[in-house]
């Protein structure tokens, strides 16, 4: 098995699984389908395209800090343009008025993620594409970038280390327990996560759930023990 490592950083990021019109959501971890729509901007992928070959990667999350959940209170149209009302438009087409969010979002929040497959030439191909993204990467929402590379340097790739283990032997920003939230075989795990993409799903909104255990590990014993900085 190989694993592909990435870095997700940042001031603002917004991992959304339920959100629906005016309330958005954030989880507390990068979500299945976030990632793979970031993996989609690296490659250039439109959304109209399925993406099964990256619904097939395993995923897993090492917490390296947890950030803080905030709600911002929005809203978009009210007052008048240019004379007119403005607000948004409804499908019912009656008059437009101004619509209110609440908008989550994790601040100084910060991610291990990785990506398992038995095809490592397939995970250098995503290794260099987010190295080098055809399109801006953002942290769930266009409005958040990223705060540092999302391609470590040296690269990502880990050929021969799964999941669980490659995220323990890279370098730990902190000695105390760190939460893992590691994706499972389907039903093998009570805690399911509707992110797990289906064809095209950026173009028909298709997602299923996705069985995850999380964990508390700790650093390895010794430096030696993990990868070189």
């Amino acid at each position: 098995m190989n694993t592909l490592l990435l870095r997700l950083a940042g001031p603002m990021q917004a991992w959304s699984t339920q959100s629906r019109f005016s309330d958005r959501d954030a989880g507390r971890e990068p979500s299945k389908s976030g990632v793979v729509g970031l993996l989609c901007a690296a490659l250039g992928r439109p959304r109209t395209e399925p993406v099964d070959d990256l619904a097939e990667l395993g995923l897993g999350v090492r917490v390296d800090q947890e950030g803080t959940l905030l709600v911002d209170y929005q809203t978009a149209g009210g007052g008048n343009f240019r004379g007119r009302p403005y607000g948004v438009a409804k499908a019912n087409r009656s008059t437009p008025e101004t619509v209110v969010s609440r908008r989550a979002y994790l601040a100084d929040a910060s991610f291990l993620v990785g990506l398992e497959s038995t095809d490592g030439a397939f995970l250098e191909t995503l290794d260099r594409a987010v190295a080098r993204p055809v399109w801006p990467l953002c942290l769930g929402r266009k409005a958040f970038p990223p705060g540092e590379p999302v391609a470590l340097p040296g690269g990502g790739l880990r050929l021969g280390f799964d999941l669980a283990t490659a995220l323990t032997k890279a370098p730990w920003r902190s000695q105390q327990p760190t939460r893992f939230v590691l994706e499972v075989p389907p039903g093998s795990s009570p805690d399911q996560r509707t992110d797990q993409p289906v064809g095209a799903a950026f173009a028909t909104r298709r997602f299923t759930l996705r069985s995850v255990v999380t964990e508390f590990r700790s650093p390895l014993p010794s430096v030696a023990d993990q990868e070189a900085s």
